[in-house]
């Protein structure tokens, strides 16, 4: 399918973070269709950032800036004269001191935003700011009205949930206070290829199985999506002019257990555990949650069991995980 780019060209868009897993695809992605591309990062010299220049129109039309989300005249340096912001940046953390750093560096990107007057923001939140709540019912489809309690996320001490709950907030206040249109993507869990060189966070949380620091597997359930969905629902949220609050981006739920087993099918040969930490309870069992939002735009998932070939494929070609050959040895 031939990619229309007539709508885009000469189009300018930031993408805060750009460096990072889900926003590496996401500028990808853009170039791709035309887009002219001003990507924010600490140090655009830095060697983490040269998978970036690398890209397909990356010389014509990809300007890397050097931003910090703390510091608003860098963002705000960044986003005057373009058409729409991608936040893609916020630190994926469990430190409540870097949670103040997400909430500030939301409400800096929206308030830049609303000063140069841009088309849309689309914010990358989480599935961590939509389900966290002790009080549904198991027969409650999750969906995009739903919000994350934060008592419950302080009272556990999950300050991942807390601090995605509250930055996303902050940025939905901000667009009401100063007339941003604002769209918000909230993904589950994000596999999938690596274009940058090092391992971010939500990959590990399969590799962990492959290396053999995990000798067993949790009693939980967690959702998946591929990283080239999430880059192509943000695409898309921001194009469609119908798009309109949160969408929740998710392929399909899977227990630790079937997610052991896909990789054992596929990757036999790695020191994979077979027994659960908790032989005691039941198997814990997947929420019912809804993704008929992002579908209705055209939204068409890679399938869960290739989304994880590929990505122990790609850990494998970049030198993260031993090849099955040298396993034998």
């Amino acid at each position: 399918m031939s990619i229309d780019t007539s709508a885009v060209s000469g189009q300018i868009v930031c993408v805060t973070g750009a460096g990072g897993f889900i926003a590496s695809w996401l500028v990808k992605l853009l170039l791709e269709k035309g887009y002219t591309v001003r990507g924010t990062v600490r140090n655009p010299n830095d060697q983490k950032n040269a998978h970036l220049k690398h890209l397909d129109g990356a010389n014509e039309r990809l300007s890397l800036f050097r931003a910090d989300l703390l510091d608003f005249e860098s963002l705000k340096a960044a986003i005057m004269g373009c058409d729409g912001v991608f936040h893609t940046a916020s630190p994926m953390t469990d430190d409540p001191e870097k949670m103040e750093e997400a909430i500030i560096g939301s409400k800096n990107v929206m308030t830049a935003a609303a000063k140069a007057k841009v088309r849309r923001v689309v914010f990358t939140s989480s599935i961590g700011a939509v389900y966290m709540n002790p009080n549904r019912s198991p027969d409650t489809v999750v969906d995009e009205s739903c919000w994350s309690d934060l008592d419950f996320c302080k009272n556990t001490k999950n300050w991942y949930c807390y601090a995605k709950t509250v930055a996303e907030q902050a940025a939905w206040a901000v667009a009401e206070e100063k007339g941003v249109d604002l769209v918000v993507v909230n993904p589950m869990l994000v596999l999938g290829p690596l274009l940058q060189e090092a391992v971010n966070t939500s990959v590990v949380h399969i590799m962990k199985y492959l290396t053999g620091s995990a000798k067993t597997y949790v009693n939980a359930v967690q959702g998946y999506v591929d990283v080239r969905d999430v880059a192509k629902a943000h695409v898309l949220v921001y194009e469609a002019p119908s798009a309109s609050g949160r969408y929740i981006c998710v392929e399909s739920m899977l227990h630790r257990g079937e997610l052991v087993d896909i990789l054992a099918e596929y990757f036999p040969e790695y020191p994979l555990p077979t027994k659960c930490s908790d032989e005691v309870n039941p198997r814990k069992k997947p929420y019912k949650y809804s993704v008929e939002k992002l579908k209705s735009l055209g939204v068409e998932f890679i399938p869960i069991k290739q989304c994880i070939y590929e990505t122990v494929r790609s850990l494998q070609q970049k030198g993260h995980l031993p090849l099955p050959s040298k396993l034998q040895q």
